[in-house]
């Protein structure tokens, strides 16, 4: 009974491994995902000048729209002291900014701060990232998307 299913568990996981997918290069360097459904994509699909331009257009129009930021907003000025007990566990509001920034597939200088409530254990920040609202809060060094646990 016991070599039956060891027999069966060894087809059933190589049946797994022979569907791989493959990444190969083409000859112009492009990469290609084949596929085990004998189809393919590229992987790495250039965009031109053009359409570059027109994204970044469409996507400072859509910034610009979505947060409805005054044009003379001045971001909150944080307490100093806190700012310089938090830069040993890489929490200051530069690292936090970082943090939104690469969650939202932004830049940092993208981010704004709207408002925040900081103390010394645990703070809350309000950020207009990529042309979205959003929350943030830290707990001790542990910065973490409000309403997400991990």
């Amino acid at each position: 009974m016991k070599a039956s299913f060891f027999i069966v568990l060894f087809f059933i996981s190589s049946i797994g491994f022979a569907q791989n997918n493959h990444i190969v290069k083409t000859e112009d360097g492009r990469r290609v995902l084949l596929k085990a459904d004998f189809t393919w994509e590229y992987i790495d699909l250039t965009t031109t000048p053009e359409i570059r331009s027109i994204k970044k257009e469409v996507s400072k129009v859509s910034k610009e729209n979505s947060c409805k930021i005054a044009s003379d907003f001045e971001e909150p000025k944080l307490d100093k002291k806190i700012q310089n007990q938090l830069k040993k566990g890489r929490a200051t509001i530069s690292h936090i900014k970082k943090k939104v920034a690469k969650d939202y597939d932004c830049t940092v200088e993208d981010i704004t701060l709207l408002s925040a409530s900081e103390k010394k254990s645990s703070g809350i920040y309000k950020f207009c990232a990529n042309g979205k609202r959003v929350t943030y809060k830290r707990v001790g060094n542990s910065i973490i998307e409000n309403g997400k646990f991990f």
